[in-house]
């Protein structure tokens, strides 16, 4: 089989990948000129159904979650306001470097003000400094410089770890027991006097950091008395970068060393421990609780029944006919010929969390990720949100929901919520308030 380019196709990568990225603009300048995408890695594809900055929908996305954060203090609006004016759109260089010099700026805020002893306002200054190094490192491999992104996640992470003793009550670090080695997590204690309390494990998804774990999650939680255990698995932030850790299907054998963790402290309800996954957490949560039954109550946001789509389905066919052959070779000589720089380059950001190097093994690999076998087995209540403009995996929330047998609820959040695309970028508060509700009258 001989393929041309134009066979190949410009929407060659996965929701997130290539050209497939831009907007409708974008794309009618990409066909005549394929060489030049103006794409983004993990970030979704042109779903939007108007943009307030960007014609690049990923650029959007990325700057719309920093200023999402500011809801739960992650970020000064009128600060974000002028870093997104700094970013030229669709240009790598100018992104990466605007938003790391708003994150050095406000590291230096919160170093002065620690050492200025002024507690409340480092706290909020290193909050800033993450928001901004996080967009950095999706940013990062687009310049084409490799080691920008393991500075960026550096930065990231020094300051997550500076923030989280400046918390009060201040956020502990814990170390949860995991196959002959230990996963680096954090405990956030809630506002309640209560000597039990109920518990909220936070899962996070293929790319995000700790922060989100905070933003989409855990300050609702703790404001509402729940206390909370969020830690980086195989794949994920620490594990990957530090321990060489890379994602694996069977999440429950990763659930179960931490829910163990869990009922090994005093203050938690061994009755009242639920689990929430965000983005790719939406798939490993619903996995993790058909086995793991001492899990009262999930949330997967979104739903994720099978992975893979987000990798296969804008496959041309014949690139999708050597996949399934198990033709290794020819299929990663295609992408090698055919792909653009900077669309290889959004590919090495989605394969290293699953430790392949060949285009093949992380398309095959993907394909372990579905749920097919198990969701008959999931027996807890079950909330899955249901986005508008789910660009990653569309539909799957709704399929999720008519294949669960366990109790569930489909929670929609729409553009007029100002709550729509993917995990909830703008409405961070709706999605607490939703989110809560369910678990508080579930775990009741």
């Amino acid at each position: 089989m001989k393929l041309s380019r134009k066979q190949f196709g410009l929407g060659i990568v996965a929701a997130g990948l290539g050209t497939g990225m831009m907007s409708r603009h974008d794309r009618t300048r990409a066909r005549e000129t394929p060489s030049s995408p103006t794409n983004l890695p993990t970030t979704p594809a042109g779903a939007h159904q108007a943009t307030h900055f960007f014609t690049n929908s990923a650029f959007e996305y990325v700057m719309l979650i920093s200023l999402g954060r500011a809801y739960h203090q992650g970020g000064n609006i009128g600060k974000v306001l002028y870093v997104i004016r700094q970013i030229e759109d669709g240009n790598f260089e100018s992104a990466y470097h605007a938003v790391m010099a708003a994150g050095d700026e406000a590291r230096a805020m919160a170093e002065g003000s620690a050492r200025g002893g002024h507690v409340e306002s480092a706290r909020q200054a290193y909050l800033w400094a993450q928001n901004f190094y996080d967009s950095a490192t999706y940013f990062a491999d687009g310049t084409g410089d490799p080691s920008r992104i393991t500075t960026a996640w550096q930065l990231l992470d020094a300051c997550w770890l500076r923030a989280i003793a400046l918390f009060d009550p201040p956020i502990e670090q814990v170390s949860i027991p995991y196959e002959g080695t230990a996963l680096r997590g954090v405990y956030f204690r809630g506002k309640s006097t209560a000597e039990k309390r109920p518990l909220l494990i936070l899962v996070n998804g293929s790319d995000g950091s700790p922060l989100d774990m905070w933003m989409q999650g855990g300050a609702g939680a703790v404001a509402r008395g729940y206390d909370c255990l969020t830690f980086e698995g195989p794949g994920q932030g620490y594990a990957l970068w530090k321990q060489g850790l890379t994602f694996r299907p069977d999440w429950e054998h990763v659930i179960t060393p931490v829910v163990d963790f869990a009922l090994s402290r005093a203050g938690v309800d061994p009755r009242r421990i639920a689990i929430q996954g965000i983005s790719q957490g939406g798939y490993w949560v619903p996995r993790a609780v058909a086995f793991e039954k001492r899990i009262a109550a999930a949330i997967a946001d979104p739903g994720v029944v099978d992975v893979s789509t987000s990798w296969t389905a804008p496959l041309p066919p014949p690139m999708l006919e050597l996949l399934k052959a198990g033709r290794k070779e020819e299929f990663d000589g295609y992408m090698t010929q055919m792909l653009d720089p900077v669309t290889k380059a959004a590919l090495v950001f989605r394969m290293r969390p699953y430790g392949a190097t060949s285009y093949y093994d992380a398309f095959r690999a993907s394909m372990d990720y579905r749920l097919m076998d198990v969701i008959g087995q999931i027996e807890c209540p079950m909330l899955i949100t249901e986005p508008v403009n789910e660009a990653f995996w569309p539909g799957q929330s709704r399929r999720l929901y008519d294949l669960l047998t366990c109790p569930k609820t489909l929670v929609p959040f729409s553009a007029s919520d100002g709550a729509d695309l993917h995990c909830e970028p703008k409405g961070y508060g709706l999605r607490d308030l939703r989110v809560f509700n369910w678990l508080d009258a579930t775990l009741r």
